[in-house]
């Protein structure tokens, strides 16, 4: 009975080993790649649903598996899940617009589809950050597929910007700062633009701003010259804000209400008046005096003479230190001038001069330079009408003389050693003061150049036509 009883069990567990290893027959095995794991399982399952449930594998609406949950598992048995993973959206409201934030599971890794799919709206001027980083950027955190941990978008707030010229720009940006926004708007500042309100403030929703550029102006004053650049819009502006104050009669150029408009020079000149004395010297008159106790062509000098001194009183005015006008303001003969007193002889002696044609008679005594001429040499041309004629009308011949009616009167008579007696009958445009011209027929002409003995000769001419103080030029040699 034992016996039976231990066949009976053995026939059990044989039975019990043999339906375990038809149940275990029956089951099928399936790859399971999750993400970038790869899982093999079996199961009794039949369908996708039933196979991860078996093994475990939760699922959310945003998962990606493939065949669809309630497709049947067929050859080869492969399962692909991508699970979705949680990104967080922070949206940074500007102005009225609240701040708020929200988790999306997702399989995209482009923030932009991200966003579509949260049903975020990113508008124009919006800033967006992904995983600290500005998006774009070229290397991109989420290559290879994975999204990104964290999203955010900073709202553009509106600034009107007012330019010089009245015309408006709206920007839309998400900078803090009104400067700030002006550059990233393309707005170059230089330090002396001017922004109402200033750079640093902080921007909200609607914010108006004035940008008043600055423009180089180069002033000259005070001995430097600096170009500086301001938003000052005249020249009295520019003025006030460089410190430069005009005084008495300083005066500016352009004028002080004149608009600048850039690039200009502006000239302040500093204006100052100061007196001087000024002396010269009168220069004292010569005074001739008639003396008939001396004899004719004798000089005395009676008084030497003396300048005087004259003293004015000269307004000066200076421009920039040099001076540029000068004004007599008053004048004052400090002491008057002497004159210098000549005393000359009236009293004519008649004497004798011993020639190889005989004995003349003559009343005064000339040292003269002598040259000559003919008709043909006198520079007159033969066709004219005056050609050989004196300027006294006679006919040009030896005898004829040319003198200055100065020294020598026309018609007076006059003996010159070597050349004889001669007529003062002509004159000529270079004989002046003590020159004579000989003159001379023109086949008999002898050139002269040389100082001589001028004789007047009787009769004694009247008192008045007599010129008794001569010109002393040209002057002989010593």
């Amino acid at each position: 009975m034992d016996r039976g009883r231990l066949l009976q069990s053995i026939a059990w567990l044989g039975l019990g080993a043999f339906c375990l290893w038809g149940y275990w027959r029956s089951q099928q095995t399936v790859t399971l790649l999750l993400d970038d794991r790869i899982i093999s399982i079996r199961t009794h399952q039949r369908t996708v649903a039933g196979a991860l449930r078996e093994a475990g594998v939760s699922l959310r609406p945003e998962d990606e598996v493939s065949p669809a949950p309630d497709q049947e598992i067929r050859p080869p048995a492969l399962i692909r899940v991508r699970r979705a993973q949680p990104v967080w959206i922070r949206v940074e409201g500007r102005g009225t617009e609240p701040s708020r934030q929200l988790r999306v599971y997702t399989l995209h890794w482009d923030p932009e589809a991200i966003l579509r799919q949260a049903g975020v709206e990113r508008e124009p001027g919006d800033a967006l950050w992904v995983d600290g980083q500005p998006w774009p950027f070229s290397a991109k955190a989420t290559d290879g597929g994975a999204p990104p941990r964290e999203i955010r978008i900073q709202r553009a707030a509106p600034l009107v910007l007012r330019l010089e010229d009245g015309s408006r720009r709206v920007i839309l940006t998400t900078a803090p700062t009104v400067g700030a926004a002006l550059r990233e708007a393309g707005f170059s500042l230089h330090p002396a633009d001017r922004l109402i309100p200033g750079p640093e403030t902080m921007l909200n929703g609607g914010l108006q701003v004035s940008l008043f550029r600055a423009r180089p102006i180069t002033v000259e004053a005070d001995g430097r010259v600096q170009v500086v650049h301001t938003t000052a819009r005249t020249v009295r502006d520019l003025l006030w804000e460089l410190g430069l104050s005009l005084h008495g009669q300083d005066r500016v150029i352009p004028e002080e209400g004149a608009a600048l408009q850039g690039g200009e020079t502006v000239q302040v000149i500093r204006v100052r008046e100061d007196f001087e004395i000024e002396e010269s010297p009168i220069p004292f008159r010569t005074v001739w005096e008639p003396d008939p106790n001396l004899e004719l062509d004798t000089w005395v000098q009676k008084a030497p003479g003396r300048n005087g001194l004259l003293q004015r009183r000269i307004r000066v005015r200076y421009e920039n230190g040099q001076a540029v006008a000068r004004e007599v303001v008053d004048e004052t003969v400090v002491r008057p001038p002497e004159p210098r007193v000549w005393v000359y002889g009236t009293k004519i002696v008649v004497r004798t001069l011993e020639t190889p044609e005989g004995p003349v008679e003559y009343w005064r005594r000339i040292r003269m330079l002598a040259t000559s001429y003919s008709a043909s040499t006198a520079g007159v041309h033969p066709s004219a009408s005056y050609f050989g004629r004196t300027r006294t009308g006679l006919p040009m011949q030896r005898g004829i003389v040319a003198v200055d009616p100065r020294v020598i009167r026309l018609g007076w008579r006059v003996y010159v050693p070597g050349y004889g007696i001669g007529l003062a009958a002509d004159t000529g445009g270079g004989i002046i003061g003590r020159r004579i011209d000989l003159g001379y027929n023109d086949e008999d002409l002898v050139l002269w150049y040389r100082w001589v003995d001028v004789y007047l000769l009787t009769p004694v001419p009247p008192p008045e036509s007599i010129p008794y103080v001569l010109p002393d030029w040209p002057s002989p040699p010593p």
